[in-house]
């Protein structure tokens, strides 16, 4: 899976252009990004009033500048001082009043350094990575308003999970988190997942019953997972009704 390390690595300059430009929320939000199905971008925050976004095209294996044109610079061949520099320059070109900065404030299972080159070694997993982030908007953005739920979905450059976090307003005090996760320690494999909580606290699954579909974790995550490999739109949607309906309980 040498593209999803390729795709999360170059997602962080679209966090640190919010970080660069946006006033910073203790959520974090400033810097999480939109994904467009029909330009297969990632996209962050407008970064100023006129509405400048930067973009990272999966199609294109390339990074858009989009203010009153759009300016993109392929990644293919070109280090991390290059694409630091490119940026630099289009937020001094376009105007933005403090400069473009590449400052995580936290950490990557990778390392990024100035030489650091990114290669576009496998177009067929581009292909399925584009599949997932749009069967994932899709599916999540569905399911929300179906079950009248309210919440945006964004990717978290962190963890580079797609998420939604919504209250459940039936006066149990409850929220669902839910979304689709790329391969960590508890599944080699992108998955969706759920979770409920009542506060800040993690909801227990032990006592819940089997799912038609997924499985229910019950140590460290407390949550229901699904991994998404040839899964369908069908199958994903009805995982996160059931578990929704044990959550309701």
């Amino acid at each position: 899976m040498k593209m999803i390390k390729q795709f999360h690595l170059a997602a962080q300059y679209l966090a640190t252009a919010g970080k660069s430009f946006l006033p910073h929320k203790k959520d974090d939000s400033h810097t999480n990004l939109g994904f467009s199905v029909a330009d297969k971008s990632l996209l962050t925050w407008p970064l100023n009033t006129s509405g400048t976004e930067l973009g990272l095209n999966y199609g294109t294996f390339s990074l858009d500048w989009k203010s009153s044109t759009i300016q993109s610079l392929s990644l293919k061949g070109k280090t991390h001082t290059e694409v630091v520099e490119w940026l630099s320059k289009m937020a001094e070109v376009s105007g933005l009043e403090k400069p473009y900065q590449y400052n995580l404030h936290y950490s990557l299972p990778y390392t990024m350094t100035g030489e650091k080159v990114f290669e576009l070694s496998d177009s067929s997993e581009v292909q399925e990575l584009i599949r997932l982030r749009g069967l994932a908007q899709n599916i999540l953005t569905t399911f929300l308003k179906d079950e009248k739920l309210e919440s945006e979905v964004r990717v978290w450059p962190h963890h580079f999970d797609t998420g939604a976090f919504a209250h459940l307003h039936d006066g149990s005090g409850k929220s669902v988190g839910l979304g689709l996760a790329i391969p960590d320690s508890m599944v080699n494999d992108f998955y969706f997942y759920i979770s409920g909580y009542r506060g800040n606290t993690q909801l227990r699954t032990w006592a819940f019953k089997p799912l038609a579909q997924g499985t229910w974790k019950n140590n460290g995550f407390k949550g229901a997972i699904l991994p998404a490999s040839d899964i369908t739109e069908a199958t994903t949607s009805a995982f996160f009704k059931e578990a929704l309906t044990m959550y309701k309980m």
